[in-house]
Formats: structure tokens, C-alpha cells, sequence
């Protein structure tokens, strides 16, 4: 089931465009344009995470939160047009997650939702040990083996490595990987995936050139192969 993010501003052409990246990320989104009429919502909807903008009428984002962190506890992502020091405080204290500066580019904003939800799954138990074909995986050691081979990896191809084995045959895209080594996705250094994954390949493959483990998925991303 997809989550359902929910989108309180007051500029509804913000909202609107907002809307439209998180939809085509495979989000289910709602919206409102205050927080008095956000509460009822959030309390209907329970969405996995808001998207909250400081400064709206009737009912500002602060107050909005105050009344909302009394019945549930949703991770929250701050909209402010203010580099203000203080607000941000603020915010933070009354328990959001993160926050962005208006003006921002869409693909940031999904970012940062993609990576405060990572984080906030983070307490759902994962698999110390995978295996999948004759490659063997430990999170604990941080050890990696390919037919009883031990080989070393670098962090990030640890990481890399162990989401891809994690789901095997799953297609991940170059920034849902960057995501996985970065926490948070920046699309023009989408491309590094590239190196990581060349390099990975020469340290795990039998033929980098023709590699058996991890496929190329022309013009999406990588998997990693069932068998």
C-alpha cells in the first residue's frame, strides 16, 4: 500500500505542484490550506508523514502542531519562507523531523520526504545476514563473501550491495541508491551511482564486463539478480 503524505499550505499552486511530484512518486497525497482545517484531516487520513507550512491563517503550522502531537505522532517536514535561526528551533522542538526554505526545487522536497520516512522505518527490524545466490552479507561484521571469497567494500558499496540483496530482483533507481548512501536524494549527483556500482561489479563480479550479480536495467537503474 503506498503512503499517504499530506500537504497543509495556504498557497494552493504550491500545493498543487507539490501534489503532482509526490503522485508521480507513487504517493497517495491529501491537502489542506490551514490548520484548522488540517486537524480533522490528519485525524481522518493519519498520513505518514505532513508537509506543514509555518506561516497560514486561522491556524499557523506551530499551533497546528501543538494540537496534533496530543493524538498522534507523524513525522512532520517544515515548509518556512524565513532563514530565521529561531523558527526553526522552534519547530524543531515541537517535534518536526526536518524543515525547507521556500523557494525549493520539488525534487528536493521529494528528497526529503523519502529520506524522513527511511529514517522513521529505521525501527523495523532488518536481517543481520543475507544471502542471496553464493554472495553472503553481514550487517553485524560488515563483511561481505562471494563463493567463500571474502571481499572488501568500501562503505558505500556495503551499503549499495545490501539494499540491493535486501530485495532481490527489485529494481532500484540511481536515487533511490543515492538515497541509501546519502540519506537524502540529490539528483544531479544521481550519476555517481554509476561509479559505485562499476566499481562494486570489479570486486564481486566473476566478469564485470558480462556481470552475473548485479544487472543494468536500461534507463531505470540496477537490480540484483534472483539466482
Amino acid at each position: 500500500m503506498s503512503k499517504t503524505i499530506m500537504v497543509v499550505d495556504d498557497e494552493k499552486r504550491l500545493v498543487s505542484l507539490v501534489e503532482s511530484y509526490l503522485t508521480q512518486e507513487g504517493y497517495r497525497v491529501v491537502s489542506a490550506n490551514n490548520g484548522v482545517e488540517a486537524l480533522p484531516i490528519a485525524s481522518r487520513e493519519r498520513p505518514d508523514l505532513i508537509i506543514l507550512d509555518l506561516m497560514m491563517p486561522e491556524m499557523d503550522g506551530y499551533g497546528f502542531m501543538r494540537e496534533h502531537r496530543k493524538e498522534q505522532d507523524t513525522p512532520i517536514i517544515l515548509l518556512t519562507a524565513r532563514v530565521d535561526d529561531d523558527e526553526r528551533v522552534i519547530g524543531l522542538e515541537l517535534g518536526a523531523d526536518d524543515y525547507i526554505t521556500k523557494p525549493f526545487r520539488p525534487r528536493e522536497l521529494v528528497a526529503r520526504v523519502r529520506a524522513v520516512l527511511r529514517r522513521a522505518g529505521k525501527s523495523e527490524p532488518q536481517a543481520k545476514a543475507l544471502q542471496v545466490a553464493d554472495i553472503s552479507l553481514n550487517r553485524d561484521t560488515r563483511t561481505v563473501t562471494v563463493a567463500d571469497r571474502s571481499v572488501d567494500l568500501t562503505p558505500s558499496e556495503f551499503d549499495l550491495l545490501a539494499a540491493l540483496m535486501t530485495r532481490p530482483g527489485r529494481v532500484y533507481s540511481r536515487l533511490d541508491l543515492l538515497d541509501v548512501i546519502q540519506g537524502v536524494r540529490y539528483e544531479g549527483y544521481e550519476r555517481t551511482i554509476d561509479t559505485h556500482i562499476k566499481n562494486l561489479r570489479a570486486k564481486i563480479e566473476p566478469e564485470p564486463r558480462s556481470p552475473r550479480y548485479i544487472e543494468t536495467v536500461y534507463g531505470v537503474g540496477y537490480r540484483l539478480a534472483r539466482e
